[in-house]
């Protein structure tokens, strides 16, 4: 075709989605965005921390590590220009007993490794300093770790998608792609109005759909879609004053950060997520897992009230291992893995998602535009 209605489409509004929209816009393409939910951002991106995180964690030369690092950059600036609202608050990370001290150090070597700005090893009583209350015998200090309002950040993603001449459309699932002789791709879209357009260029960015999604595109290999997981993480909040400033992480969990304090951006305390491996969409939130919370916190913060902490809200991530396995990269797959020019299909894009879609985003870019 000499013609399509869209140089691009994104499937998914999400934060990587948009992030990946608005690069695509950047660089002169007409580009719409579809969202099969009625609103932006209602999946993965609005049931999370808001943490910017630094890229501690990451190995060395993963795309997690570089998209953390190379996204948290632009990520302050984007929300300095938007204005929209964040705090660099800093995070530290605790070793609770002595055994706990050789983890934090591989972390800190880590974190050296990956670029991450700042960073500085306390003792037990520097950290105590900085934050009353704890229970640590040594920690790391990021200070380039913040928070801010996902949100916000997502319409304005969207506003420079839409200022650029783009569209997102809302309640406009994606019922299947073909791909076109010559190139390109005929989309069938979903809604309550439903219509057909054609694109030169496709990236699949819907978080817990990306299976599914995938399995819509004629001629995507189906060995090449990761079978897909879901860890859902719960939060509990806290009654009462915040009782720190920065954000306070014990050393990883297998497949996460683990139960983590912050303080959000409207003051309040908020600690979580856990992690289990479930088999449905389920975004209750159990009682009885406070007192695993107590325990845990307790570890950090041996002064938390009996009866202060009350259920919040969950989360899935969109995890493409089960537990006891290691945890993968992000995927960004191109025509070298499923041989569909044209397309970028993203798959486990769980933390640190949000911190890194500006950069995510970019990649994408560069893959379809070079």
């Amino acid at each position: 075709m000499s013609e399509f209605d869209f140089d691009a489409c994104v499937v998914g509004a999400g934060a990587v989605g948009l992030a990946s929209g608005f690069a695509l816009a950047k660089r002169g393409l007409s580009v719409v965005v579809l969202e099969k939910e009625a609103m932006i951002g209602q999946g993965v991106s609005s049931r999370n921390s808001e943490v910017i995180h630094g890229g501690l964690y990451y190995p060395t030369g993963s795309k997690k590590a570089r998209f953390c690092v190379q996204g948290r950059r632009a990520l302050y600036a984007f929300l300095e220009a938007h204005n929209v609202a964040y705090r660099k608050c800093g995070k530290i990370v605790v070793a609770t007993q002595e055994d706990e001290v050789e983890r934090l150090e591989a972390i800190g070597r880590q974190a050296l490794a990956n670029d991450v700005e700042g960073m500085q090893t306390l003792t037990g009583a520097q950290a105590m300093a900085l934050e009353p209350g704890l229970k640590v015998v040594e920690a790391l200090l990021s200070p380039e770790s913040g928070v801010f309002d996902s949100h916000g950040y997502m319409h304005a993603l969207r506003g420079e998608i839409e200022g650029r001449g783009g569209a997102v459309v809302e309640g406009s699932p994606l019922l299947g792609a073909e791909p076109l002789a010559g190139g390109g791709f005929r989309l069938r879209v979903g809604g309550e109005a439903p219509a057909e357009l054609t694109v030169r260029l496709l990236v699949t960015a819907p978080g817990l759909s990306a299976q599914a999604v995938a399995a819509t595109i004629e001629g995507f290999p189906s060995e090449r879609i990761p079978r897909r997981h879901l860890g859902k993480g719960v939060y509990f909040r806290f009654h009462g004053k915040a009782p720190f400033e920065h954000l306070i992480y014990p050393p990883p969990i297998p497949g996460a950060l683990g139960t983590h304090y912050r303080k959000d951006l409207g003051g309040g305390a908020v600690f979580g997520p856990d992690l289990a491996f479930v088999e449905t969409e389920d975004y209750t939130v159990d009682p009885a897992r406070a007192d695993e919370f107590y325990r845990y916190i307790r570890r950090f913060w041996p002064g938390l009230p009996d009866g202060a902490l009350s259920p919040d809200y969950a989360g899935i991530r969109p995890k493409i291992h089960g537990p006891g396995e290691p945890q993968p990269d992000f995927q960004l797959d191109g025509a070298d893995v499923h041989g569909l020019p044209g397309l970028v299909a993203l798959f486990g894009i769980e933390s640190p998602g949000l911190t890194s879609s500006l950069a995510i985003g970019e990649a994408v870019a560069g893959m379809l535009c070079g």
